[in-house]
């Protein structure tokens, strides 16, 4: 997992070959006016999804992880707090693995939180395990869905 500020989001277009072309497409963006919606960046390599929703309460969020996308998501709303630990500490899956929808819910508590505040983006690897959306009032984040190979 990476944790940091857009303003420093060229440090990490060297960790993945489409990170470039994922930061870039948000540095073209005016995030605060984006609506709802879906962008195709890069096929079905690199996709984009604005989202604006009610914040859930810790207990009731939603504790996932992808086989083969990372995610990079992306704060735009003041702050949105997320649960995460590593794939290799979570041993009770909720159901099995949805290869359509590439994600896994597990029932495991997360081992750390942290707080996002906008204009700050989080990167999740496959390895790890993340519970977004966990806040009061409407949380609006842009998620970047990276293939990872």
């Amino acid at each position: 997992m990476i944790i940091d500020s857009l303003e420093n989001a060229a440090k990490y277009y060297s960790v993945h070959p489409r990170f470039e072309k994922a930061f870039e497409f948000l540095k073209s963006q005016d995030l605060d006016a984006l609506e709802v919606s879906k962008f195709q960046i890069d096929g079905a390599d690199l996709h984009a999804a604005v989202s604006a929703k009610e914040g859930v309460a810790v207990e009731a969020a939603k504790f996932e992880a992808h086989n083969n996308f990372i995610d990079i998501q992306v704060c735009i709303s003041e702050r949105e707090k997320m649960g995460w630990s590593t794939r290799s500490q979570c041993t009770d899956p909720k159901d099995p693995y949805n290869a359509e929808k590439d994600v896994i819910f597990f029932n495991d508590e997360p081992g750390m939180y942290f707080e996002l505040k906008a204009g700050q983006f989080a990167i999740f690897f496959p390895e790890d395990v993340h519970a977004p959306m966990i806040g009061e009032g409407v949380i609006k984040k842009l998620v970047i869905k990276v293939r990872k190979d």
